[in-house]
């Protein structure tokens, strides 16, 4: 019993790795998902999850999120169905949260989620600066739909944020977002990860802020539209405890945008 004991201890040992070896590589991605329609304007939701799961990300920020929002959709929990479809877990930030459209229907939603092939052990929906499209005569003003999910990834808990930042010319609604995400993020000590759809290129003026605290995973392609893109406007971007390995932006009309996919290597902590 003893040497069977012995035996099985060693191989144990043998097999497993080195208390400080460093965890494998991250593999984070943004996909703005045009509410689940390609660049052909058809709703597919099925043609959405296969390009995300042709992606192999552990960690998926999804931007332009129907959940029961309206005929375009058919209605559907699209957070819901892409998290049961790739076998992740989720969380769904609205950004717009409404009344249902008949008694008993669920309220309509939009917003941003994040998929994650790690469990998810916090998770909130936090506010930045908005300009409401629904509402006439919005003035900037704060609102949801920025999400912070807390993963337990290998070698130890990441908080990462999607968000999708205002699309108007005019930078200035697009400045005071960044403000708000940079006061959020570097609160709390711990690896970051920013994901999503800034709606602006890296160099424009409003998003340097962005560049002190953050690195850009340059994909060195664009990312919008997706079919012959001109623009690099989607982004995954990473904290310092990071460093970049790779990435590259998908070739997929499975959306207007193409998804951004990084692989990021844990550093020793700062």
């Amino acid at each position: 019993m003893r040497l069977a004991v012995a035996i099985i201890a060693a191989v144990l040992a043998f097999g497993a790795a080195p208390a400080d070896a460093a965890p494998r590589p991250l593999t984070v991605a943004s996909y703005n998902i045009h509410a689940g329609a390609g660049q052909d304007g058809v709703f597919d939701l099925a043609r959405t999850a296969a390009a995300i799961r042709d992606l192999h990300a552990d960690v998926v920020g999804l931007q332009e999120v129907d959940v029961h929002w309206d005929a375009r959709s058919d209605y559907r929990d699209e957070a819901a169905e892409l998290a049961r479809a790739l076998k992740m877990h989720v969380f769904f930030a609205p950004i717009y949260d409404l009344d249902p459209p008949a008694p008993g229907a669920p309220r309509r939603q939009y917003g941003v989620a994040v998929l994650s092939r790690f469990p998810i052990v916090a998770a909130r929906n936090l506010e930045i600066t908005r300009l409401s499209t629904l509402t006439p005569d919005a003035t900037p003003a704060p609102a949801p739909g920025f999400a912070e999910v807390t993963v337990a990834a290998d070698g130890g808990p990441v908080r990462v944020y999607t968000t999708h930042l205002d699309y108007r010319a005019d930078p200035s609604v697009r400045q005071a977002q960044v403000a708000d995400m940079l006061a959020v993020l570097g609160r709390l000590p711990g690896p970051e990860i920013l994901t999503g759809d800034f709606n602006a290129e890296p160099a424009a003026p409003e998003l340097a802020p962005l560049w002190t605290d953050l690195a850009d995973a340059n994909p060195r392609a664009g990312t919008y539209p997706a079919a012959e893109p001109v623009t690099r406007i989607d982004f995954v971007t990473a904290s310092p405890h990071f460093g970049i390995r790779a990435a590259r932006a998908m070739a997929t009309t499975a959306s207007d945008h193409r998804p951004v996919v990084a692989e990021l290597d844990r550093m020793r902590p700062l």
